[in-house]
C-alpha cells in the first residue's frame, strides 16, 4: 500500500496497512524563498518518511500580502520579526486592499507547493496551509488575538467587510493551491476556535460564513482537506458546520476530546496524538514511540492519521522525530 491509498483509507475511517504519518514545523530561514522551503520540505519527506506533506509556508505570509511588515530574524529557531502591522487604528479595517492569490507573498507558498507536489510524486498527497479569515486578522493587528475578537465584537460591520476581503483572497489561494496540485488543504483556526475567546454563538455568526467561503473555493476538487482546531476547550462543533476530510486538534490542550472521542463526534478520520510542546520537545524517543502507540490503541489505528497537535518546535531532538515513524513501521 502506498502513501496515497494509505491516507485514503484513513480518510475513510478505514484501516490501512498502518496508520498514515507525519509532522511539521517551522524552517524559519528557508521558508522565506520557494526554492529553499521546497527543498528542505522534500528532504524532510524522505528523510522521516512521511506519507503526506502538510506544506509550513512562513505564518506571517498571509499578513504580509496585506500590508504588514515582516523581516527574517536569521535564526532558524526564531519566527520572523513583526516591523509594523497593516492595522494600527480601528479605521484602518475598512481601508484593507482587495488582493487575490497571486500576491507575491501567497504566490510564494503556492510555487514552494508545486515544487513539493513536483519532487515527492503522485503517491505523496500534499496539503496547503491556509489560515482562516479570522486568523489573518489576528495577525493584522500584531498577532494579537484578543484585540482582533474585540474589535470583531465592536465593530462587526467594518471588520465583518474586512474579513470578507480576506475570505475572497484566501479563497483565490486555495484554488491556485489546488491547480498547483493540492490534495486538498489544511485550514487552521488558530486559536479562535477555543471558548477562551468567542461562544459558539459568537463565532458562528461572526466567523463561520467567512470559513465557509473559504472552503467552497475548493469543493469538488479537494479530497483530503483538514480542519486545524488551534487551542484549548475548542468548539468541536466546526467539524460538522465545516465538513473537511478529516479533524486536527492537540489532545493535550485541556478541555479537548480524545481522538477516539473527536472521532465518534464528528464522524471523520482524526489527525494527531502527538504532544508537539510536551513528549516530542521534552520526551524520550521512548516516551515518543509510547505516545504514538497510544494513539493508535486507542483508535483501533481506523480513521486515524498519526501527527502532532500542531507545528512541531525547531528545538524537538532528531532522535524524537524519528521516533514518530518507527512508531508505526515498526511498533515491536
Amino acid at each position: 500500500m502506498d502513501s496515497q491509498a494509505r491516507v485514503r483509507a484513513a480518510l475513510k475511517l478505514g484501516r490501512p496497512d498502518r496508520p498514515p504519518v507525519g509532522w511539521w514545523g517551522h524552517t524559519y530561514r528557508e521558508e522565506w524563498s520557494p526554492r529553499d522551503l521546497a527543498r528542505v520540505t522534500v528532504a524532510r519527506q524522505r528523510g522521516y518518511g512521511w506519507d503526506f506533506v502538510k506544506l509550513q509556508p512562513r505564518a506571517c505570509c498571509f499578513a504580509q500580502a496585506f500590508g504588514s511588515k515582516y523581516r527574517p530574524s536569521g535564526d532558524a529557531r526564531v519566527k520572523p520579526i513583526l516591523l509594523r502591522p497593516a492595522e494600527t487604528a480601528p479605521e484602518d479595517w475598512s481601508r484593507l486592499p482587495s488582493i487575490d492569490g497571486g500576491a507575491p507573498p501567497l504566490r510564494d507558498q503556492v510555487e514552494a507547493l508545486r515544487k513539493v507536489v513536483q519532487a515527492v510524486g503522485p503517491s505523496v498527497p500534499v496539503i496547503q496551509t491556509v489560515f482562516s479569515p479570522l486568523t489573518v486578522a489576528g495577525y493584522l493587528v500584531g498577532e494579537e488575538r484578543p484585540r482582533a475578537v474585540d474589535e470583531l465584537r465592536e465593530r462587526p460591520e467594518q471588520v465583518g467587510a474586512a474579513l470578507e476581503r480576506i475570505a475572497d483572497a484566501l479563497a483565490d489561494f486555495a484554488a491556485w493551491s489546488m491547480a498547483a496540485g493540492a490534495a486538498g488543504i489544511f485550514y487552521a483556526v488558530s486559536g479562535y476556535a477555543s471558548s477562551d475567546l468567542l461562544s459558539m454563538e459568537e463565532y458562528e455568526r461572526l466567523a463561520l460564513p467567512h470559513d465557509r467561503r473559504v472552503l467552497a473555493s475548493v469543493a469538488g476538487q479537494a479530497w483530503f482537506n483538514v480542519l486545524h482546531l488551534c487551542g484549548a476547550r475548542i468548539h468541536f462543533e466546526l467539524a460538522a458546520a465545516l465538513a473537511p476530510h478529516a479533524v486536527s486538534w492537540s489532545v493535550h490542550e485541556a478541555g479537548n476530546p480524545s481522538l477516539a472521542e473527536g472521532r465518534v463526534r464528528s464522524g471523520l478520520a482524526v489527525m494527531g496524538g502527538l504532544d508537539q510542546e510536551g513528549t516530542l520537545v521534552r520526551g524520550s524517543p521512548r516516551a515518543v514511540f509510547e505516545e504514538a502507540r497510544a494513539a493508535v490503541s486507542g483508535t483501533e489505528g481506523a480513521g486515524l492519521l498519526l501527527a502532532p497537535g500542531c507545528s512541531v518546535p525547531p528545538e524537538a531532538p532528531e532522535e524524537n522525530l524519528w521516533a514518530v515513524t518507527r512508531s508505526v513501521r515498526d511498533p515491536s
